[in-house]
């Protein structure tokens, strides 16, 4: 069981870069998150350090349209405004972005590529981790190609076709590779092969008040 407490916890985010922006114009922000920065503030004093938070000093207007976790880099979208905020807002809502990312994962996976179909929810007894949940879970969609191989690993790009909490995480270890660096979901060599959630939200592509598609690609950092 979780017990909220007064003890502050670990927190220690990367401060340079303190933001990198790849991309700006009058309606939208697209900035490129490093690893162990929260998306938006905690409930904690102790957390109020964000990408949010710190894109706001220069553009207070900034909203958040979708999130990553704190151990996840990658491209994150925010809006300058409330009319392009529910524009894009909706396409995230309806699965009309299209979204990709890279992972290495543990242990060699078979096949070129392949998709997992698997209901998620919450794990009641190891909040705020997920687990796959076939009586109260969501629907949940992959899709995942291999790109290489490694000692013991193997890099994938992974297709989230919705957008759960945890769904790369606890999909790849339903295929029995869990991710490298995953403080919730690996153990042991896995975990120990990584000082860093090796996942990276590498590519964005969505749809601008005016109608035209763009894309934006985040280098990965590993």
């Amino acid at each position: 069981m979780n017990v909220l407490s007064d003890v502050s916890p670990i927190y220690n985010p990367p401060m340079d870069p303190y933001v990198t922006v790849l991309y700006r114009d009058r309606d939208f922000l697209v900035c490129d998150k490093p690893s162990g920065l929260l998306s938006v503030p905690g409930r904690h004093p102790a957390l109020s350090d964000s990408l949010l938070t710190r894109v706001q000093k220069d553009f207070p207007e900034a909203l958040i349209v979708h999130r990553l976790d704190k151990d996840t880099s990658g491209i994150v979208l925010m809006s300058l405004n409330r009319k392009a905020h529910a524009f894009v807002a909706q396409q995230f809502e309806t699965r009309t972005t299209r979204k990709s990312y890279v992972a290495e994962v543990w242990g060699r996976v078979e096949g070129e590529e392949g998709t997992i179909d698997l209901p998620l929810a919450i794990d009641p007894d190891n909040k705020p981790r997920h687990r796959v949940d076939y009586e109260h879970g969501k629907p949940a969609l992959t899709r995942w190609q291999v790109l290489g191989f490694g000692e013991n690993r193997t890099r994938l790009r992974l297709f989230p076709m919705t957008g759960r909490t945890h769904q790369l995480r606890v999909h790849m270890k339903s295929m029995g590779h869990v991710i490298l660096g995953d403080e919730f979901y690996a153990e042991g060599e896995a975990l120990a092969a990584a000082d860093r959630l090796l996942l990276h939200a590498e590519e964005l592509t969505f749809r601008k008040p005016d109608g035209s598609d763009v894309t934006f690609t985040a280098p990965t950092p590993f």
